[in-house]
Formats: C-alpha cells, sequence, structure tokens
C-alpha cells in the first residue's frame, strides 16, 4: 500500500464503518519484524567451507575444557535452551570418545568429528548471514594502593548483587538475566556506570586494584577479562565476577549517532582515538553505557569464559546463550579483519557470551592477548556465517 493512500485522502466517503477505518490503520501501520528465531539447516561437512584445510587438532584442547565443565552435570538437564539440542547425557559420550583420541593425529581428529557430529547452518529466521567481531585480554597497568598515578578502581563483586536467571522463573525467559539488590523484599536496581565511577561504592572498600588509566579500565570491562601488570612486576590476571544488571550500550553506535564517527570507521581504535582528543567529553561518553562490570582475581589458566573454561586464542567465541548452548563446537566462516587475508575458516567452541552478541547469527572471536591480539580484535567486525555441530542423532527442529 502507498503512502499516498495510507494519507486519507483516498477515502472520502462517510459512509465508512468505524471497524473498516480500523483495518485501514491497521494496514498502514508498519509491519513489526519478527522476533530473533534460531533455525538450523542440516548440511555435509563437504558444505562447510574450508573443512579440510583447518588443523582441528587445535581445537580439541577447547573442546575437552567444555567437556570437563558437563561432566559434574546432572546427565538429564537439558544441554541447551531448547530440548532439541538433547540432554547433558547426549554429550557426554561424545566428550568421552574425544579423550580417547590421540592428541596431534590429525586424521584421528578429523574422523571424531565426521563420525560423531552433524552440522547444520544456522540462520536467523531463515537468513544465515551474521556479524562477528572480536575481543581480546586486555593488559593493563596498575598498584595495590591507589595514588596520583593510579586512581581508577577495578571493583570486586559486591555481597549484595544479586543476579537473576530469569529462565528459571518462566520458560519464554530462558537465557536473560537481571540482576540487583534486595531492598524491604523487593530486587531494585544496582547503581549505574556514573555513579560507581563517582564514587557510589567507595565506602565498600571492594577495590581489587588501581589502574592509571579510565579508558583502559572501561575497556577491560568490555573484553571482561585481562592482566593488570603490578609495580613489582607481577601480573595480576582478572576474570569476569557480575554485571550491576543495567544494558549493556555501544558507545560506538553513539558517537555514530552524533556523526563523529560512521559504520565504516567504528572500531576500538577510532574510538580511543575520539576519547583521547575529547578528554573533557570522554567521561560522559563513557558513562552513556550504564553497564559496569565486577571483576575477581583469576588463578591459573586465564581467561575464563562464561562456561568456566579458559578460553583458547582463536578457537573459543562468544555466542548469544539464548539460541547457542556454551559448549558446542561451531564452524566459523567469517571475513578476515585484514582485507585480502585469508577467511576465517576455523573450528570453534561456543565458551564465552558478551553484552554486546545478541542474536541467532552473531559471535565473538577470542583473539588472546598482546597488541597484534587487541588490533585484529578491535578491528574485527566481519560479517559471515557458522554452522552448529550436534550430536548424530538429535533432530534439532530447523
Amino acid at each position: 500500500m502507498s503512502a499516498r493512500s495510507c494519507s486519507g485522502r483516498a477515502f472520502n466517503s462517510l459512509a465508512l464503518t468505524a471497524a473498516f477505518f480500523l483495518l485501514v490503520l491497521a494496514a498502514c501501520a508498519p509491519v513489526p519484524e519478527a522476533p530473533d528465531r534460531l533455525t538450523l539447516k542440516p548440511v555435509s561437512f563437504a558444505e562447510l567451507p574450508g573443512w579440510q584445510a583447518d588443523s582441528l587438532t587445535e581445537a580439541m584442547p577447547a573442546l575437552l575444557k567444555s567437556c570437563d565443565r558437563l561432566k559434574p552435570q546432572p546427565p538429564t538437564r537439558n544441554f541447551g535452551p531448547e530440548a532439541h539440542f538433547g540432554t547433558i547425557a547426549d554429550w557426554l559420550p561424545l566428550c568421552d570418545a574425544a579423550r580417547s583420541v590421540p592428541a596431534g593425529d590429525t586424521a584421528a581428529v578429523r574422523n571424531f568429528f565426521e563420525a560423531s557430529f552433524k552440522p547444520y547452518r544456522a540462520a536467523n529466521n531463515g537468513s544465515a548471514d551474521g556479524l562477528f567481531t572480536g575481543y581480546y585480554e586486555a593488559e593493563l597497568r596498575g598498584a595495590l594502593q591507589r595514588s596520583a598515578r593510579y586512581p581508577v578502581p577495578l571493583h570486586r563483586r559486591p555481597d549484595d548483587l544479586v543476579m537473576v536467571d530469569l529462565g528459571q522463573f518462566r520458560e519464554e525467559l530462558k537465557g536473560q538475566r537481571i540482576a540487583g539488590r534486595v531492598v524491604s523484599g523487593n530486587l531494585k536496581p544496582y547503581e549505574d556506570r556514573k555513579a560507581i565511577v563517582e564514587g557510589a561504592l567507595d565506602p565498600r572498600n571492594l577495590e581489587i586494584v588501581w589502574v592509571d588509566d579510565p579508558v583502559d579500565a572501561f575497556f577491560l570491562q568490555i573484553q571482561g577479562s585481562g592482566r593488570v601488570t603490578l609495580e613489582d612486576g607481577r601480573v595480576m590476571r582478572l576474570g569476569y565476577a557480575g554485571q550491576n544488571g543495567h544494558p549493556y550500550v555501544a558507545i560506538g553506535r553513539e558517537l555514530i549517532a552524533r556523526g563523529a564517527l560512521t559504520r565504516e570507521t567504528v572500531s576500538m581504535q577510532s574510538i580511543r582515538a575520539w576519547l583521547a582528543a575529547n578528554p573533557a567529553e570522554a567521561a560522559a561518553l563513557m558513562n552513556a553505557n550504564p553497564s559496569y562490570v565486577f571483576f575477581r582475581e583469576l588463578p591459573g589458566d586465564g581467561p575464563v569464559g562464561a562456561q568456566g573454561a579458559a578460553l583458547t586464542p582463536l578457537r573459543s567465541l562468544a555466542v548469544d546463550r539464548r539460541f547457542v548452548p556454551l559448549g558446542t563446537p561451531v564452524w566459523l566462516d567469517a571475513e578476515h579483519p585484514d582485507p585480502g587475508t585469508a577467511r576465517l575458516r576455523r573450528l570453534v567452541v561456543a565458551q564465552d557470551v558478551g553484552g554486546a552478541i545478541r542474536g541467532p547469527v552473531r559471535g565473538d572471536l577470542f583473539w588472546g592477548h598482546g597488541d597484534a591480539a587487541a588490533d585484529l580484535a578491535g578491528r574485527m567486525k566481519s560479517p559471515g556465517r557458522y554452522y552448529l555441530l550436534l550430536p548424530k542423532g538429535l533432530t534439532p527442529a530447523s
């Protein structure tokens, strides 16, 4: 229907009934977008772009770490948000088989996957194209005591922060979470970023470490994990411990709305450059994201993803667990952030989540730590697709 016919000028008869007029208004109203829905199409391993070229042995340690997280769980528990992903019991035999594959034996690893799994092309209501970004383990400089050089605190999780998995209360809310504090028997919103940065938690003595740069602290919260090099040379590794419950707002999107950046130029690097060039406005822009992340000190290997497994560079993927279960092997096919470089076609494992990772075909690739990882992760905003590898015998709905 044209805009002209919706203007009312096409209807000049007073005999139109109220019911007909309401129907016309309904027809002229914008059609709402269909809600996100994961759809799966079975394919063969031969249809996975680059399947034969990947060194699948590099993905096995990541898969085994995810298997270790499954073993203590009740076998009857659903593996994912939908019943068609099976139960933990459906996946444990595959984990046992994976442990018996000789390490480094490329042919044996390939045979294991092809014998045990069936690939499915993931799509959002039938549309398989999605967005893939990158993240890394941030590196900061800090001290255990506040000083003029190190004035920015990183906080541990407050003991009154309540994080709620809404899926435990309503089936339709699976994968959704909220956080706050209980006041007089009611769950109330926690302080937002602006309030915390301005000192709302200072009397609580929640500081783990103090760092020298508020922008570095901000991006550490986006990444969710990092390393802080202390003055004595010791390295403190920090991991995600909780979030204040406020929605994540991408400040890059805010800069695009202001006309300061474009969709083509926005990246971690360009956002950092804008913050450095506009110090008087930097705090307000960062506070436009009300989400605030709390940390814990990590012993041993890290960083640790949402599944509880240590992440593996270029083999761990953050996903939206409303659609993709953590622990799922995923075949990734996405553009490399460096133009002209071969596509990222590799086996990864869904092991993490992120505030900005929303949708059935959306992923965030973990690049590791160091300057090169930060550079590539910061520039990655790649179109691509992915395929879920599910145990043979399951019949997921399309």
